[in-house]
Protein backbone atom coordinates (compact mmCIF):
# COMPACT_ATOMS: atom_id res chain seq x y z
CA UNK A 1 0.00 0.00 0.00
CA UNK A 2 1.42 3.48 -0.93
CA UNK A 3 1.72 6.35 1.42
CA UNK A 4 -1.53 8.42 -0.38
CA UNK A 5 -3.40 5.64 -0.35
CA UNK A 6 -2.68 4.22 3.31
CA UNK A 7 -3.87 8.21 4.54
CA UNK A 8 -7.96 8.42 5.00
CA UNK A 9 -9.20 10.73 2.25
CA UNK A 10 -11.17 12.83 4.91
CA UNK A 11 -8.38 13.95 7.09
CA UNK A 12 -6.48 15.63 3.94
CA UNK A 13 -7.07 19.85 2.94
CA UNK A 14 -10.26 20.27 1.00
CA UNK A 15 -9.04 22.55 -2.38
CA UNK A 16 -11.15 23.93 -4.87
CA UNK A 17 -10.78 21.55 -8.00
CA UNK A 18 -10.96 17.50 -7.87
CA UNK A 19 -7.44 15.64 -6.53
CA UNK A 20 -5.34 13.37 -8.95
CA UNK A 21 -4.59 10.26 -6.67
CA UNK A 22 -2.02 9.94 -8.76
CA UNK A 23 -0.68 13.42 -8.33
CA UNK A 24 -1.07 13.55 -4.63
CA UNK A 25 0.38 10.02 -4.29
CA UNK A 26 3.33 11.55 -6.29
CA UNK A 27 4.27 14.47 -4.43
CA UNK A 28 3.94 12.65 -0.72
CA UNK A 29 5.95 9.59 -2.26
CA UNK A 30 8.59 12.33 -3.66
CA UNK A 31 8.98 13.51 -0.29
CA UNK A 32 9.65 10.70 1.50
CA UNK A 33 12.10 9.97 -1.18
CA UNK A 34 13.96 12.71 0.14
CA UNK A 35 13.83 11.89 3.56
CA UNK A 36 15.33 8.22 2.86
CA UNK A 37 18.07 10.44 0.60
CA UNK A 38 18.55 11.96 4.21
CA UNK A 39 17.71 15.86 3.32
CA UNK A 40 16.76 17.12 6.41
CA UNK A 41 13.14 18.90 6.48
CA UNK A 42 14.33 22.22 6.67
CA UNK A 43 16.33 22.10 3.44
CA UNK A 44 13.14 20.25 2.04
CA UNK A 45 11.34 23.11 0.04
CA UNK A 46 7.95 23.39 -1.95
CA UNK A 47 10.29 23.73 -5.31
CA UNK A 48 12.47 20.76 -4.25
CA UNK A 49 9.51 18.67 -3.67
CA UNK A 50 8.14 19.80 -7.23
CA UNK A 51 10.86 18.33 -8.53
CA UNK A 52 11.30 15.46 -7.19
CA UNK A 53 7.89 14.16 -7.62
CA UNK A 54 7.57 15.56 -11.75
CA UNK A 55 4.88 18.30 -10.85
CA UNK A 56 4.36 22.16 -10.80
CA UNK A 57 4.94 24.49 -7.36
CA UNK A 58 0.87 24.96 -8.20
CA UNK A 59 0.10 21.66 -8.25
CA UNK A 60 1.85 21.39 -4.51
CA UNK A 61 -0.40 24.60 -3.77
CA UNK A 62 -3.37 23.76 -5.02
CA UNK A 63 -3.59 20.99 -2.14
CA UNK A 64 -1.26 22.34 0.51
CA UNK A 65 -0.94 25.44 2.13
CA UNK A 66 2.83 24.93 2.69
CA UNK A 67 4.86 22.81 3.89
CA UNK A 68 4.41 22.49 7.36
CA UNK A 69 0.62 21.41 6.21
CA UNK A 70 2.56 19.15 3.58
CA UNK A 71 4.63 17.59 6.35
CA UNK A 72 1.82 16.69 8.32
CA UNK A 73 -0.10 14.81 5.69
CA UNK A 74 3.30 13.11 4.93
CA UNK A 75 3.19 12.05 8.55
CA UNK A 76 0.22 10.68 8.56
CA UNK A 77 0.26 8.77 6.14
CA UNK A 78 3.45 7.20 6.90
CA UNK A 79 2.11 6.34 10.26
CA UNK A 80 -0.87 3.20 10.82
CA UNK A 81 -4.57 5.10 10.65
CA UNK A 82 -6.53 6.09 13.37
CA UNK A 83 -8.42 3.49 14.99
CA UNK A 84 -12.19 2.85 14.27
CA UNK A 85 -13.51 2.50 17.89
CA UNK A 86 -16.25 -0.39 18.62
CA UNK A 87 -18.82 1.92 21.46
CA UNK A 88 -19.23 -1.52 22.85
CA UNK A 89 -18.14 -0.15 26.04
CA UNK A 90 -15.72 2.43 27.56
CA UNK A 91 -12.74 -0.70 27.93
CA UNK A 92 -13.14 -1.46 24.50
CA UNK A 93 -12.68 2.08 23.31
CA UNK A 94 -9.60 2.73 25.28
CA UNK A 95 -7.79 -0.71 24.30
CA UNK A 96 -8.60 0.38 21.00
CA UNK A 97 -6.99 3.99 21.53
CA UNK A 98 -3.85 2.38 23.15
CA UNK A 99 -3.41 -0.04 20.90
CA UNK A 100 -3.39 2.70 17.99
CA UNK A 101 -0.28 4.15 20.07
CA UNK A 102 1.62 0.74 21.04
CA UNK A 103 1.06 0.01 17.01
CA UNK A 104 2.57 3.92 16.17
CA UNK A 105 5.20 3.06 18.64
CA UNK A 106 6.54 -0.01 16.59
CA UNK A 107 6.30 1.72 13.17
CA UNK A 108 8.52 4.63 14.64
CA UNK A 109 10.97 2.12 16.23
CA UNK A 110 11.40 0.03 12.85
CA UNK A 111 11.65 2.62 10.65
CA UNK A 112 14.41 5.19 10.56
CA UNK A 113 12.85 8.08 8.64
CA UNK A 114 9.97 8.05 11.02
CA UNK A 115 11.96 8.41 14.18
CA UNK A 116 14.60 10.78 12.15
CA UNK A 117 11.28 13.03 11.13
CA UNK A 118 9.65 12.89 14.24
CA UNK A 119 13.16 14.54 16.14
CA UNK A 120 13.64 17.20 13.17
CA UNK A 121 9.48 17.98 13.31
CA UNK A 122 10.09 18.33 17.51
CA UNK A 123 13.19 20.85 16.60
CA UNK A 124 10.47 22.53 14.37
CA UNK A 125 8.05 24.79 15.70
CA UNK A 126 6.02 25.71 12.89
CA UNK A 127 5.75 22.51 11.48
CA UNK A 128 5.27 20.38 14.84
CA UNK A 129 2.81 22.80 15.76
CA UNK A 130 0.65 21.97 12.44
CA UNK A 131 1.14 18.14 13.54
CA UNK A 132 0.23 18.84 17.35
CA UNK A 133 -2.94 20.45 15.75
CA UNK A 134 -3.85 18.27 12.96
CA UNK A 135 -2.78 14.73 14.43
CA UNK A 136 -2.21 14.93 17.95
CA UNK A 137 -4.89 17.13 19.51
CA UNK A 138 -8.34 15.54 17.52
CA UNK A 139 -6.71 11.54 19.19
CA UNK A 140 -6.67 13.65 22.31
CA UNK A 141 -10.46 14.40 21.62
CA UNK A 142 -11.22 11.16 20.98
CA UNK A 143 -9.53 9.61 23.91
CA UNK A 144 -11.66 12.70 26.27
CA UNK A 145 -15.08 11.58 24.46
CA UNK A 146 -14.62 8.19 25.30
CA UNK A 147 -14.28 9.31 28.66
CA UNK A 148 -17.59 11.50 28.80
CA UNK A 149 -19.41 8.56 27.71
CA UNK A 150 -17.92 6.33 30.49
CA UNK A 151 -18.35 9.12 32.90
CA UNK A 152 -22.07 9.38 31.43
CA UNK A 153 -22.84 5.92 31.67
CA UNK A 154 -21.64 5.07 35.37
CA UNK A 155 -18.73 3.11 33.76
CA UNK A 156 -16.46 6.35 35.12
CA UNK A 157 -16.25 7.94 38.77
CA UNK A 158 -18.37 11.36 38.68
CA UNK A 159 -15.68 12.88 40.82
CA UNK A 160 -12.84 12.08 38.34
CA UNK A 161 -11.09 14.60 36.46
CA UNK A 162 -11.33 13.59 32.85
CA UNK A 163 -8.01 15.56 31.54
CA UNK A 164 -5.67 13.98 34.40
CA UNK A 165 -7.57 10.01 33.38
CA UNK A 166 -6.75 10.54 29.87
CA UNK A 167 -3.14 11.21 31.00
CA UNK A 168 -3.15 8.29 33.50
CA UNK A 169 -4.17 6.20 30.38
CA UNK A 170 -2.32 7.36 27.43
CA UNK A 171 1.25 8.36 29.85
CA UNK A 172 2.57 4.75 30.14
CA UNK A 173 2.05 3.79 26.57
CA UNK A 174 3.89 6.64 25.18
CA UNK A 175 6.44 6.46 28.18
CA UNK A 176 7.04 2.83 26.79
CA UNK A 177 7.18 4.34 23.49
CA UNK A 178 8.97 7.08 23.75
CA UNK A 179 10.80 7.84 26.51
CA UNK A 180 11.56 4.51 26.90
CA UNK A 181 12.95 3.29 23.22
CA UNK A 182 14.10 0.13 24.33
CA UNK A 183 11.10 -1.20 26.56
CA UNK A 184 8.56 -3.89 25.28
CA UNK A 185 5.51 -3.14 23.35
CA UNK A 186 4.02 -6.41 24.08
CA UNK A 187 0.74 -7.33 22.97
CA UNK A 188 -1.66 -7.10 25.65
CA UNK A 189 -0.20 -4.34 27.19
CA UNK A 190 -3.01 -1.99 25.96
CA UNK A 191 -5.49 -4.53 28.19
CA UNK A 192 -2.89 -4.37 30.84
CA UNK A 193 -2.80 -0.47 30.84
CA UNK A 194 -6.16 0.16 31.02
CA UNK A 195 -7.54 -2.60 33.21
CA UNK A 196 -4.74 -0.95 36.11
CA UNK A 197 -5.78 2.21 35.22
CA UNK A 198 -9.53 1.49 35.20
CA UNK A 199 -9.18 -0.66 38.67
CA UNK A 200 -8.84 2.67 40.84
CA UNK A 201 -11.32 4.78 38.82
CA UNK A 202 -14.34 2.87 37.93
CA UNK A 203 -17.02 3.72 41.04
CA UNK A 204 -16.63 2.39 44.31
CA UNK A 205 -19.61 -0.67 45.22
CA UNK A 206 -22.23 0.49 47.15
CA UNK A 207 -22.66 -1.00 50.45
Amino acid sequence: MSLAESRPRECGPVRGRPRSETVERAILEGVMRLLEDGVPLAEISIERVARTAGVGKATIYRRWSGKEELFVDVMRAAEPPDPVLPGTSMRDDLVVLLESLRMRGLVSRTSAILHNAYTQMKCNPKIWAAYEAEVIAPRRRMGLEVLRRGQRDGELRDDIDLELANDMFVGPMLARSVLRPSADLPEGLAEQIVDTVLAGLRPRARM
